[in-house]
């Protein structure tokens, strides 16, 4: 469990920053949006004042006719308009003007009117066999692009009578579609549209007619001027503006803004509103430009969630060093609790080990000192063994009591016994390991056989002649190790009559400590001896 805390804190924690940086991200969106969508009514609201302001103007000109009962002459209608400043005050309107409405077949009435108000002689045109006649008598400011369009009837053209329909059936104004104005004067076009209101004469005193509709007021709107004038006031709005007459199409495009939408943002904040004008529902898209500037950076959602996967990989690397710290802890302490323990086998098998070495001392000292007639006899005798039990525990230690060779084990007996006269020994087999027991056992029988091989030798006064060899076999599943020792250049060797205390003692560690067998065949040119025993 402690491995994986590390990584569960980790996890924890980069989970709780990153819904932390989520949540600030899509604050900054939201708050993004709701400034750009109050900036996009701020511009949507400038709009709107434009157009009221406009379409009061025609208001007032309805106001106008209606104090003279729907009849007004040129001259009055020159001297209203005079007073006004259009270019300055009214950026976008291209005019206002005046349809007179007749009967078809009653279109002379309307060309004389043309004729003594603006000394024009026209006919009244194009042709038409519909029901009603609106063309065009009076229009302002008057220039002589404007002069070109009087007798044109609007009404012959669909997109105009359509508006023209809505007033005349009661509504207060009726806006066009989007228009290509000019084409009747005859000069340059320009994009835009119209926007009409009835002009009635009042009812005659007592009678239940309804009032009589003598011709429309229309308002004749530039659309990119209109709207440039509208969004390009100080301040000026970071927002990109398209204006779509009905469904948002390039066919009902009415404007649209110079400065190009932000790529980055502009979908993404883009917002749609919806005007009313004269009738015809207006689509305003908006969307923003590169001069909008979003209230917090997107950047600090990202910085917060980079700095929040930092904390957590810190908090998570303390936690995976707290926790080595902890393992070096226990480590240390096992190895403590483990060495003490050593610490204590070490000792009890030094106490078994200097008991078993005490008693097999005392045992050779009372076997030897038996069989001993004098003190010098028994003190040779005795320091002898005592230097092979030496010599073993020497090798032993130098192994850290785990494993001797054979070979050395029995070349340095061999040496400490023989001494100069070992040039007659030959000693020949593998490489085998012995354990502790094993070590000190054949130590001491090596010992023997070399000391008895040595007195022979003395005695019959001949040098010493040794064979030694070994080999491994198997059998029955177990290693033996089988060791024959035979002695050379010897007359008249027969088996002792008395068991003496180096036999005795070379039986005690071949057949109890190494669990093995030994046999003896005395030849009359000297002894031979065979040990076999397991290996551990």
């Amino acid at each position: 469990m402690r491995r994986y805390l590390p990584l569960a804190i980790f996890l924890s924690v980069a989970l709780a920053i990153l819904v932390m940086a989520g949540f600030a991200y899509f604050a900054t969106e939201e708050a993004s949006k709701i400034k750009f969508s109050a900036t996009a009514d701020d511009a949507v609201s400038r709009i709107e004042s434009r157009v009221e302001l406009n379409l009061g103007l025609l208001k007032a000109t309805r106001a106008l006719f209606d104090a003279s009962d729907g009849d007004v002459s040129q001259a009055e209608y020159d001297a209203f308009f005079s007073a006004l400043d259009l270019e300055r005050d009214f950026d976008g309107l291209h005019g206002i003007g005046f349809l007179k409405l007749v009967k078809n077949g009653d279109e002379g009435t309307v060309e004389q009117a043309i004729r003594d108000s603006h000394g024009i002689d026209r006919k009244i045109y194009p042709d038409s066999n519909l029901q009603w006649r609106a063309p065009a008598v009076m229009f302002e400011p008057l220039d002589e692009a404007s002069r070109q369009a009087f007798g044109y009837d609007m009404y012959t053209d669909p997109p105009r009578r359509e508006a023209i329909d809505r007033v005349l059936a009661g509504d207060d104004i009726g806006a066009t579609a989007p228009l290509l104005l000019g084409q009747a004067q005859g000069g340059q076009t320009f994009p835009g549209f119209l926007v009409f209101e009835s002009v009635a004469r009042p009812a005659i005193a007592g009678a239940e007619a309804t009032p009589q509709t003598t011709g429309l007021l229309f308002a004749s709107f530039r659309a990119r001027e209109l709207f440039n004038a509208a969004l390009r006031k100080d301040p000026l709005l970071p927002v990109n503006v398209e204006i779509f007459d009905g469904i948002p199409a390039k066919e009902s495009l009415l404007y649209q803004s110079e400065t190009p939408p932000e790529e980055l943002l502009g979908e993404r904040l883009a917002v749609s509103r919806e005007l009313d004008v004269g009738g015809r529902k207006w689509i305003v898209r908006l969307r923003p430009t590169s001069a909008f500037l979003e209230p917090t950076s997107r950047a600090i959602p990202l910085m917060l969630a980079l700095a929040g996967l930092l904390l957590a990989a810190a908090i998570a690397m303390g936690a995976r060093y707290q926790s080595r710290a902890y393992e070096a802890i226990e480590a240390l302490q096992q190895t403590m609790q483990k060495t003490l323990v050593e610490r204590d086998l070490m000792l009890q098998e030094m106490k078994h080990r200097i008991k078993n070495s005490i008693a097999r001392v005392l045992a050779i000292a009372r076997q030897t000192a038996s069989g001993a007639t004098t003190i010098q006899e028994f003190s040779a005798s005795f320091s002898s063994r005592l230097q092979a039990m030496a010599l073993s525990q020497d090798m032993l230690t130098r192994s850290s009591w785990q494993k001797t060779d054979l070979g050395k084990l029995l070349s340095s007996e061999l040496d400490q016994v023989f001494g100069e006269e070992a040039e007659g020994l030959r000693v020949a087999g593998p490489a085998v390991e012995l354990n502790e027991s094993a070590t000190q056992a054949l130590g001491l029988v090596f010992h023997e056989l070399a000391t008895n091989a040595l007195k022979c030798a003395d005695r019959n006064n001949a040098g010493v002649s040794v064979d030694v060899a070994w080999l491994v076999k198997n059998a029955g599943g177990r290693r033996l190790l089988n060791f024959k020792w035979k002695e050379g250049g010897q007359t008249g060797v027969s088996p002792p009559s008395k068991t003496g205390f180096g036999t005795r003692l070379i039986d005690v560690n071949v057949t109890r400590e190494l669990g093995g067998t030994i046999n003896r065949d005395y030849q009359p040119d000297g002894l031979k001896i065979e040990i076999e025993f397991p290996l551990v």
